[in-house]
């Protein structure tokens, strides 16, 4: 991580800014905290959970990053500038300001961020430096520093097989840095251990794994295995069973960037996306990333990136136990898929990755908030998410989110709202969650008011990349009978995730007119191809154990892969192409409220009852054997698709209609 020039030399200045000593920073310990000292200001509670779960103290010794998240100045207008620049209807739409207009007016002082550094360096921890805009000041020390400094009683727990920390008492800083200080994240870890919303749609044995994820060389491998159509109903299942009375066609072998463009509409538009630059958040960097976009668009008739339109701005300072806690090369299939989806959908767009030091959200957030200060993208597309609520084995529900966090979080996504960036989030793909966490929820941050969430469909694309139908993402598993005579239901496999957010309970403001059923955030807000069968096709460097089409060992190749995180990325490249040659769009829920409800195709129950797959036993090869399975469209958890916004796919998916509307909207 970049040193920050503030956090150098500061404890002397600190004094004479705050006018307190530095000593009157960090004498008052754990003790004093527990009696709420007014020596002492409290940033968040205990963890609800640690009193639920047996916990263990962690070694005095055991390393522990944290970052100090520091609050905005005038955080009343900033929202309310926010809201302004962001709807076409305000006098002031896409009247954006610089980053350096932003830092003046809203970031957190020089004076504020020296007080912080030079109390932390005072407690004992090592600081590691500030981002651009002083969201943050990260630090680190041993698990003894770290429970003086912020009396939080830290212990270590096993929770649904993970290990994670936890405050068993009150997460607090020195009173004078009251105003300052808003969130302390790196402490509780539980449920802040993202996952991308992705799916490859492997077989359900377990693919072989001969290489380790955590040592950041090349994945696993996997192959398709045939048959498979190359656009949709080019082939039928018919030398099997009838599924409810019809012979269904066999899956996709995967859409290539010339259908999806077609199909959306930018075909017709002839945008590109020229002049425009998206952003990417993921953890970790492949390194064959930008070779196998290369590759991959070479193979499919698409240009490759040229000099100096791909660019990284990745933290590549990995702690070791974080890149094996978040399964290290497991992240580059998410990588793979984002910028090729991204570049698919506008050839000609920048594209910058912004690479986070490990799966946990606050260095995810680091990465996001890199990318407003630089200023250099007006949309970032995140694929990523977590729980709102988990369910201990005990059947408590505990938030694993909370205000401080949120406020932390959207301290970055406002910002990018005054900046004219947008945010886009993957809506998740565990459809209500109930089967995945005990209770029905939202995945955060999607379901945060200031994101926009996109949702997941089923897409059928023809053979002339027309839409055949579109439907909502959710999908059972029927598997085929040993006697290969009848097919028999597994159960709920994955869906779009949506629904009514219990966290965000006022209703947004562009959401005020549409009938979503929420008394509050309604989640998704429009939505793009996402179901794995009938997923995009996309290239990576992979190892083969076995040997395959591809050859056996380290080569590039290619599978169909889909998730929430194939429509996020998608839609992050259909808003850039359209968005050329006009202004930024910047936040984009108004706009999309505004336009899609009259030029999106309205997603619901349509089209045939699912797809036949075929499945490699071992993932890699027909050594083995294959399996094959129905999986079936739109049956998505409790949620449902039907006229107009819906909880699976919001105001719907991309048309022509849509692209234009956004592309020739002119300010007031």
């Amino acid at each position: 991580m970049a040193r920050h020039p503030l956090v150098r030399s500061v404890a002397a200045a600190t004094a004479a800014l705050t006018g307190v000593t530095i000593a009157g920073l960090v004498t008052t310990g754990t003790a004093q905290a527990a009696g709420h000292s007014q020596h002492r200001h409290q940033v968040t509670s205990a963890s609800r959970w640690t009193r639920h779960v047996h916990g263990s103290t962690l070694a005095a010794s055991h390393r522990v990053q944290v970052k100090v998240w520091l609050a905005t100045r005038d955080a009343d207008g900033l929202t309310a500038l926010a809201t302004t620049v962001s709807d076409p209807h305000s006098a002031t739409y896409a009247h954006y300001l610089t980053s350096a207009e932003y830092d003046s007016r809203f970031a957190p002082t020089r004076a504020e961020v020296a007080s912080v550094t030079a109390w932390l360096r005072a407690a004992g921890l090592r600081v590691e430096g500030s981002d651009a805009a002083h969201h943050y000041v990260a630090a680190s020390g041993s698990a003894a520093a770290i429970n003086t400094a912020f009396t939080a009683g830290i212990k270590q727990y096993h929770v649904a097989g993970q290990a994670v920390t936890g405050a068993t008492e009150p997460i607090t800083v020195p009173s004078p840095l009251a105003t300052s200080v808003t969130a302390v994240t790196g402490i509780d870890t539980l449920g802040h251990q993202v996952t991308p919303n992705i799916d490859r749609g492997g077989p359900d044995p377990a693919l072989r794994r001969p290489v380790r994820s955590s040592d950041l060389g090349p994945p696993a491998g996997f192959v398709n295995a045939p048959p498979c159509s190359a656009y949709y109903g080019q082939k039928q299942a018919n030398n099997l069973p009838a599924f409810e009375g019809e012979h269904l066609p066999y899956a996709v072998c995967g859409y290539v960037p010339r259908q999806l463009r077609s199909v959306y509409g930018l075909t017709g538009t002839r945008l590109t996306g020229r002049g425009q630059t998206i952003a990417i958040t993921d953890a970790f960097e492949s390194p064959w990333l930008l070779k196998d976009a290369n590759t991959y668009a070479r193979r499919h008739g698409d240009q490759r990136f040229r000099r100096g339109q791909f660019t990284s701005r990745s933290d590549t300072d990995y702690d070791p136990a974080k890149v094996e806690a978040c399964g290290g090369n497991d992240w580059y299939s998410e990588q793979s898929l984002d910028v090729e989806a991204e570049h698919a959908m506008a050839p000609d767009a920048s594209v910058v990755y912004y690479g986070a030091a490990s799966c946990y959200d606050d260095d995810l957030m680091a990465a996001m908030a890199r990318a407003v200060s630089d200023n250099k993208a007006s949309i970032v597309s995140n694929s990523w998410g977590e729980p709102t609520y988990v369910t201990l084995d005990d059947g408590t529900v505990v938030p694993v989110i909370d205000d401080a966090l949120v406020t932390a979080y959207e301290s970055i996504l406002k910002q990018g709202a005054v900046q004219g960036i947008g945010f886009y989030f993957s809506s998740g793909d565990g459809g209500d969650e109930a089967a995945a966490y005990g209770v029905k929820q939202t995945d955060y941050p999607a379901s945060d008011p200031w994101v926009t969430a996109v949702g997941g469909t089923a897409l059928a694309i023809d053979r002339h990349g027309r839409r055949d139908f579109e439907t909502g993402w959710g999908t059972k598993k029927w598997a085929l009978s040993a006697d290969e005579s009848t097919w028999s239901d597994t159960g709920l496999l994955y869906g779009a995730g949506g629904g009514c957010s219990a966290w965000f309970t006022s209703k947004p403001f562009y959401q005020r007119l549409v009938r979503t059923g929420c008394s509050g955030r309604a989640v998704p807000d429009i939505a793009m191809n996402a179901d794995p069968n009938t997923g995009m096709l996309i290239g990576q460097t992979q190892h083969f154990s076995l040997r395959t089409r591809f050859g056996k060992g380290t080569h590039y190749g290619e599978y169909r892969i889909g998730g929430t995180s194939l429509a996020s990325p998608l839609l992050a490249g259909l808003n850039a192409a359209a968005q050329q040659g006009r202004s930024r769009i910047g936040f984009a829920n108004t706009l999309i409220y505004l336009v899609g409800p009259a030029t999106a195709y309205d997603v619901t129950p349509q089209g045939d009852r699912g797809n036949v797959r075929i499945d490699y036993v071992n993932g890699l090869n027909k050594a083995d054997g294959t399996v094959a399975s129905v999986r079936t469209f739109d049956e998505d958890s409790s949620l449902t698709t039907g006229r107009g916004w819906d909880e699976v796919t919001g105001v719907g998916a991309p048309t022509l209609e849509y692209d234009l509307a956004v592309h020739l909207l002119r300010l007031p």
